[in-house]
């Protein structure tokens, strides 16, 4: 019979710590929480200073009853739930269940589990850290607060089954505050001028009008181009400066949550929901082989980028072997944590650095290995040599042949790599796609004379600021102080699952339904949807977490004046919500039918309710012809809201593609051509599953995209 009794919360981490230690240990899983709050009701006391009505959770009274069971068999019982504030919290809820004192050394945790890691943390057990607790409590309280007291007035004054977030609806007002950005956005002209030299030597190399008389100026309008083409046609040039240095460019620190949730979405195109729930995997054990369940890199929720001792050691002994002497620094390369907050952590890394990806491939699930590498890569390249590069930059003069006084400036850059250190395993991914081009610029001297082969004059616009992805929402979020590690990925689920946001190829776009939302809550509850009062919030939970606030304290602060605000919204008249009248007639009653918002979406109802009760679906149309019967293609959905295409005559015709239309024309068929983005890679199909016809395209960037064309 088994001494020790080890609890944490899946079977998959239960399986992965079962074979670190003895027979003496029992390992079992409580399936995540076992108490929470009652989805009936607030289930907090708010007269009783906030206290909060705990529940079993539905379902769980089986298990409890084997926990109780096993606990009843063994001389000590460990919780070994995550090591973090909603971790912290399940093992005090086990305690309370089991009857476990938590002030007795009863809390193990570990940062990576690892046979050395799970049994020193065995060694030295500690107390439940109520402060995390109480942390997770505040947190938990103030959400429900928020929720269910926010929610009614929703239904009352916009439309029944609305709902609202503390920080879900900071996270609503950062996008639609990006989408009034972009409608109000007014375009500016400016123009560029490309120009071509040819050196002494005859060697060609491109250069940019840079200003005049030796200071940087812009051009405004065709008419300044057309004087500048001129002044450049009517010059000498020579070279009045050449600059040549060494650019050093180090590696990115390894991955904290958001930059994980970051990269995942530039590079492999993964939700925030998704690249959190593979991590769990990876984290928790995949087996692979006759080593069994391992776990494969440390826990994923951190915003600490330490590195332990050990960790660093075996990296260093990796790249000398794999990669050479030149790419490893003399000395250790150490980052440093903005808030210490969670520094008790490390970043996320690989937990054996010898388990390199390619050795693992075969093992992994296709999901599993890409992050797994993109993990694996970061790390391994942030202990690697910086990447070095010869830069030249090249001041032109042109002096005008006939009388006058105007110099017109251009400049040529170039650079080469010459050393590529961690760029030999790893990029960091970017938000902008367009990357500057750069060329290799020939010998050039001070004072050589240069001859002008051609100039282009382009006309650009100013552009409004992209809409958010979910890259770049994390990070805003992230820069904010909006939210923490663990709550990046709920919060973007939970508002594009309530119709506020959707996504559109990628980016993130809010709805009319989410836009009249969150003006309900800037004119009612501006202190809810304010980013510097949610971010202060945060660190006043942060302060919890320390023990300087007390977090009842913290509850009552905020409620008051928040139960002021309830009260004032609650008088205010009901907004009338738009409704959008369709083409589509009622075949009951002979009406137009209106465009509604469901629990699934929009459907089509009848303006004649409740005397006339018909509703169809709603389908959108994708504004090209079906490739199989000549019907509207239109969009639909998945049950886990991923968009397609089909045909409007489903179920007789069976057309689909996962890929979304483009106003291209098949020039073999003529259907209308699927596109699909992939990098800086526009990949044209055929939308006819009997014609091979494909196109791909590099993105538009500000040279002329090439085309290549394949059958």
């Amino acid at each position: 019979m088994s001494k020790y009794l080890v609890i944490v919360e899946s079977p998959a981490k239960a399986k992965t710590i079962r074979k670190y230690l003895g027979s003496n240990y029992k390992v079992v899983a409580s399936m995540g929480h076992i108490r929470d709050l009652p989805q009936s009701h607030l289930g907090v006391d708010i007269k009783s200073d906030f206290n909060p009505m705990y529940i079993i959770i539905a379902g769980k009274s089986g298990l409890i009853k084997n926990l109780k069971e096993d606990a009843s068999n063994v001389d000590k019982i460990f919780l070994a739930t995550d090591p973090d504030r909603e971790g912290e919290a399940i093992s005090w809820h086990l305690s309370h269940i089991l009857k476990i004192d938590p002030q007795t050394d009863c809390r193990i945790t570990f940062n990576e589990i690892t046979k050395n890691a799970v049994e020193n943390a065995v060694k030295s057990p500690r107390q439940i850290d109520m402060n995390l607790v109480d942390a997770q409590q505040a947190r938990r309280i103030l959400d429900r607060i928020v929720g269910y007291e926010i929610s009614p007035v929703l239904w009352k004054k916009v439309r029944k089954g609305l709902s609202a977030g503390r920080v879900q609806s900071v996270a609503t007002r950062i996008i639609c505050d990006r989408e009034t950005e972009i409608e109000n956005f007014i375009p500016e002209e400016y123009w560029s001028i490309d120009t071509k030299f040819k050196n002494e030597e005859g060697h060609i190399f491109s250069a940019k009008y840079h200003g005049k008389n030796g200071k940087k100026s812009g051009i405004k309008n065709k008419d300044q181009a057309d004087e500048i083409l001129a002044l450049l046609k009517d010059s000498d040039f020579i070279v009045s400066n050449v600059k040549k240095s060494e650019k050093k460019r180090t590696p990115a620190p390894p991955f904290i949550t958001s930059t994980l949730q970051q990269d995942a979405s530039r590079k492999l195109g993964f939700s925030a929901q998704k690249t959190m729930m593979i991590a769990q995997q990876l984290y928790e054990g995949v087996y692979i082989g006759d080593e069994g369940s391992v776990g494969l890199i440390t826990y994923m929720r951190t915003d600490s980028v330490r590195i332990s001792n050990n960790a660093i050691s075996d990296a260093r002994n990796y790249i000398l072997e794999h990669f050479g002497k030149e790419y490893l620094p003399s000395k250790p390369r150490h980052y440093k944590t903005k808030s210490a907050a969670q520094d008790a952590h490390e970043a996320i890394r690989p937990t054996y650095t010898d388990k390199d990806p390619e050795s693992l491939k075969h093992l992994l699930a296709a999901d599993q290995y890409k992050l797994y590498k993109l993990i694996w890569d970061r790390f391994l390249a942030c202990q690697m040599e910086p990447a070095v590069y010869d830069t030249m930059t090249v001041e032109i003069e042109g002096t005008p042949k006939t009388l006058g006084s105007t110099i017109v400036n251009l400049r040529a850059t170039g650079s080469k790599l010459i050393f590529k250190g961690f760029l030999a395993l790893y990029e960091e991914g970017r938000d902008d796609e367009e990357k500057e081009s750069s060329q290799m610029l020939p010998t050039i001297v001070k004072d050589e004379k240069l001859a002008l082969v051609s100039t282009d004059s382009n006309q650009h616009f100013t552009e409004p600021p992209p809409r958010y992805n979910e890259a770049t929402l994390v990070k805003a979020l992230e820069e904010k102080g909006i939210g923490r590690p663990s709550t990046y990925a709920p919060t973007i689920s939970t508002i594009i699952n309530r119709g506020y946001v959707e996504r559109n190829k990628r980016q993130l776009v809010p709805t009319e339904l989410g836009k009249i939302v969150n003006q309900f809550m800037i004119s009612n509850f501006s202190d809810i949807v304010n980013v510097d009062f949610t971010a202060k919030m945060e660190e006043s939970l942060d302060k919890v977490e320390e023990g300087s606030i007390e977090w009842k304290a913290l509850l009552r602060q905020f409620y008051e004046p928040f139960s002021e605000t309830v009260k004032r919204a609650e008088t205010i008249s009901r907004i009338e919500m738009p409704v959008e009248v369709s083409d589509v007639i009622c075949e009951n009653c002979g009406k137009n039918m209106v465009i509604k918002n469901g629990r699934f979406g929009k459907f089509l109802a009848c303006p004649g309710f409740p005397e006339c009760k018909n509703t169809k679906p709603f389908l959108e149309e994708a504004g090209v012809k079906c490739p199989k019967c000549s019907g509207k293609v239109v969009y639909r959905k998945t049950k886990r809201n991923r968009k397609y295409l089909g045909c409007e005559n489903y179920p007789r015709c069976d057309f689909m593609t996962w890929d979304m239309p483009s106003d291209k024309i098949c020039p073999k068929c003529s259907s209308f051509l699927t596109q699909k983005v992939k990098g800086s890679t526009i990949t044209y199909k055929c939308a006819d599953p009997d014609c091979d016809y494909i196109e791909e395209q590099q993105k538009e960037s500000k040279s002329k995209a090439t085309t290549r064309k394949m059958k």
